[in-house]
C-alpha cells in the first residue's frame, strides 16, 4: 500500500504572516521538492497551523494554480492559529473562490454545549478521554485527522520558559497518546485521503 504525499510547506510558516508572494515561492519549492523524491504529483495540502483564516482566504487561489486538487487546511473553530469558525459544516467540501475549485477535507468537530470541540488529532487528540474520542468517532460520518512526531515523544525536552498553560498544551497525555492512537486505529478503519476522495459524492457536496 502506498500513501497519499502532501505539502505542508517548505518553511512551515504561518501562511496569514506571509505575503502572496511569499506563500506561492515556498509552495512551489515544496512539492517541486517532494515531486523530485517521489516521481508523484503532489495533489494536497495542508496550511501549517491551519492558518487560513478569512483575511487570507486568497490561499485557495495559489493552491488551485499549482495544481492541488485537495486541501485539509480549514480548521471550523476558534483557535490560537486563527481558525475559520463560520466554516458552515465540518464535511468535506467544494471551495469556489474566485473560479478556482478545491475539494476541501475539514478538520472535523463535536459539539459540547454548543461549543465546537477537536477531538481527532495534536493536543487536542492527547486531552480528550479515549472514551469521549471513541463514542464521538462512532457517531460520526466523517473524520479527519493529524498528529507531528512530538505527540508521541513524551521523552521530548521541556522549553522551561513557556508558561504554565503552554506547557501543559505542550506536553499533557504525550506519553499515553500512540497507545491511545494504536486502539483508536483499531477500533475504526481509517483510509488515506486519496481513498477518501474517491469515495466522496462531490456532486451533493
Amino acid at each position: 500500500l502506498g500513501f497519499e504525499i502532501g505539502s505542508h510547506t517548505h518553511m512551515h510558516q504561518l501562511t496569514y504572516e506571509q505575503t502572496k508572494k511569499e506563500v506561492e515561492s515556498d509552495l512551489y519549492k515544496s512539492i517541486q521538492t517532494l515531486q523530485e523524491i517521489t516521481g508523484k504529483k503532489v495533489k494536497s495540502f495542508r496550511a501549517p497551523g491551519f492558518s487560513i483564516t478569512k483575511k487570507n482566504k486568497w490561499v485557495f487561489e495559489i493552491l488551485y494554480r499549482n495544481g492541488i486538487e485537495y486541501d485539509s487546511s480549514i480548521f471550523p473553530a476558534s483557535r490560537a492559529h486563527g481558525g475559520l469558525s463560520s466554516f458552515p459544516k465540518a464535511t468535506p467540501s467544494r471551495l469556489i473562490i474566485e473560479g478556482a475549485e478545491i475539494k476541501e477535507f475539514p478538520i472535523n468537530t463535536a459539539s459540547i454545549l454548543g461549543y465546537k470541540w477537536i477531538f481527532s488529532g495534536g493536543g487536542y487528540f492527547r486531552l480528550t478521554p479515549y472514551n469521549l474520542i471513541h463514542s464521538w468517532t462512532k457517531e460520526s460520518n466523517y473524520i479527519m485527522t493529524y498528529f507531528h512526531p512530538r505527540d508521541f515523544d513524551y521523552e521530548q525536552p521541556i522549553i522551561q520558559e513557556l508558561s504554565f498553560f503552554r506547557k501543559f498544551k505542550s506536553y499533557y497525555g504525550l506519553k499515553s497518546c500512540l497507545p491511545k492512537l494504536e486502539k483508536w486505529v483499531n477500533d475504526f478503519e481509517f483510509i488515506d485521503l486519496s481513498s477518501a476522495n474517491n469515495k466522496v459524492d462531490w456532486n451533493n457536496a
